[in-house]
């Protein structure tokens, strides 16, 4: 008898099945780790887009009484007929031929192989161009050249290679996952972006956040609530932030959308991609592609119930060098701006700005602005004068890609009832997942909990006011209010001396039995 498998352990296998496709093909070509992955990740993309179409386009057809509709066979002049319809729906246009089922499967025959695709993926762009879903749409493929001579020297060495990427994707069964109900697009994406951050060298902490992570930040900001109206990340990589309320509160209950901006392109097509993978139509996010702190580009569309974000750490921003910027209303509050040389507090002043007056922000932040002087302690005093600090979480280390560093939370409100602020040392809360750490369910859970109550746990979790946090300076470390545990040995003083005294006393009496004997072979020698 077949042994039924739970949910996780489907995912599980699932991801060992999509990373050990995606390595096979690393490893069998001239490309590089990271390169390779551009093309996996379209591919998997081009697979999700042609089959969602599909299935659109053979339920409206079984909608109107049409038998065994089968739009992967229809012609494409028929097909035609319901561009507007389809676009309309779904943002995008895919001709039956051009579908990635159809492609894949005449590829090793098709000596133009790298033209079609590349004619195919043009094709799927031009067909938002003038429609709402336009910019949505635009470039999603850019990452994906079938010209780069890094798939090969000749047009044949790179069909040969493109072939075996569309037939491995291809052959890649996902009907058990699908029947289980699982995300099946959206877990091999996210699989496949994280061995993207592992190959990407020092910046894989900053373009992909763990998932375990990702979903304590939703958790925590959208706390108490079954819905929020939209949901923001100003630094938003490849979108794994935003699409955790999912998780947390579903996608129908991300009311307005998900709201994010991304200041480098191949991530921010990542991003998008990742959207339309999760099933988050296009109609229903807006990413977009620029510098938040110098062009923020949804200004029409704060504030924002929830924000959440992992930005880079301490990165050079223009600050004092632009005198306009201690005028802007993000960061003139705090009457000083963020150093030069580290962006953080910018990041932060921008997103506090932007945060609804009954909103949640929860921010992974670098901990040297926790302590450092000079202006970020100004802005620390801004931050706790005003009462906008809620809940400081200290993080294990190891658990970003790229980093070894222990991060930290930050978590902001504007609508506290009172000014007592949750120190959380989380530092130990940890399981292993190869050479890196990982928060667990049960860790998760217990952080949750302590935020939630702010009742106080040795060692652990510990509350105290405004008032606290201005006789340490304006201090923020969670090792400043969070007393550590003494690990060391405890000493009973008195069974101690007891010892000591019962030593001292055998040893007496051992150094008064030598003499004697000493004495004794004196006398026999005399």
């Amino acid at each position: 008898m077949a042994i039924l498998k739970n949910t996780e352990e489907l995912k599980n296998e699932l991801g060992s099945l999509i990373w050990r496709m995606a390595t096979n093909l690393v490893h069998g070509g001239k490309v590089s780790p990271v390169q390779f992955m551009d093309y996996t990740l379209g591919a998997l993309f081009y697979r999700f887009i042609s089959e969602n179409i599909t299935d659109y386009c053979n339920q409206l057809m079984a909608d109107a009484g049409v038998p065994n509709p089968d739009y992967a066979n229809m012609n494409d002049a028929t097909a035609e007929n319901a561009r507007d319809q389809i676009i309309n729906a779904k943002g995008f246009f895919i001709l039956p031929s051009q579908l990635f089922v159809n492609v894949a499967n005449g590829a090793s025959k098709n000596t133009e192989l790298n033209t079609t695709l590349a004619n195919n993926f043009k094709a799927i762009e031009q067909s938002a161009i003038g429609k709402p879903s336009e910019n949505d749409v635009k470039g999603l493929f850019s990452n994906f050249n079938t010209n780069d001579n890094g798939l090969g020297t000749t047009v044949g060495e790179r069909n040969e290679l493109l072939t075996t990427l569309l037939e491995s994707v291809r052959d890649l069964n996902f009907t058990t996952y699908i029947e289980s109900g699982l995300d099946v697009f959206g877990i091999c994406y996210e699989h496949l972006i994280k061995m993207y951050a592992l190959n990407s060298g020092t910046k894989g902490g900053e373009f992909y956040t763990p998932s375990e992570v990702s979903y304590l930040l939703a958790k925590i900001a959208a706390a108490g609530r079954k819905t929020v109206n939209k949901v923001y990340d100003p630094a938003c990589g490849s979108g794994s932030l935003l699409l955790n309320f999912n998780l947390v509160l579903g996608a129908k209950n991300v009311e307005d959308g998900f709201y994010g901006q991304e200041i480098n392109l191949k991530t921010y097509n990542l991003c998008r991609m990742n959207m339309f993978l999760h099933n988050v139509n296009y109609d229903h996010f807006d990413i977009q592609l620029g510098d938040t702190l110098r062009n923020p580009l949804h200004t029409d569309e704060e504030p924002f119930d929830a924000i959440v974000s992992n930005p880079p750490y301490s990165i050079p921003w223009d600050g004092d060098n632009d005198a306009t910027l201690i005028n802007d209303p993000r960061f003139a509050p705090a009457g000083v701006l963020a150093p030069r040389s580290k962006a953080d507090f910018a990041f932060t002043m921008h997103m506090l700005s932007w945060l609804s007056a009954q909103g949640t922000a929860a921010i992974v932040e670098f901990p040297g602005i926790l302590y450092r002087s000079g202006a970020e302690q100004k802005i620390r005093r801004y931050l706790v004068s005003n009462n906008y600090v809620d809940t400081v979480i200290q993080l294990p280390q190891n658990l970003f890609f790229g980093t070894s560093i222990a991060t930290c939370l930050l978590i902001l409100k504007k609508n506290k009832s009172d000014n007592r602020v949750c120190f959380i040392d989380a530092s130990d809360e940890f399981g292993h997942e190869g050479n890196k750490n990982k928060l667990t369910a049960e860790n998760i859970d217990h952080i949750y909990n302590a935020y939630m109550s702010k009742e106080e746990d040795a060692h652990f979790c510990h509350v105290v006011t405004t008032a606290d946090i201005e006789s340490e300076d304006f201090n923020l470390s969670v090792s400043t209010y969070v007393e550590q545990e003494d690990t060391r040995e405890k000493v009973d003083i008195k069974e101690l001396n007891q010892r000591i005294a019962e030593i001292v006393a055998r040893e007496q009496k051992l150094r008064t039995d030598i003499d004697a004997i000493v004495k004794e072979l004196e006398g026999d020698v005399a």
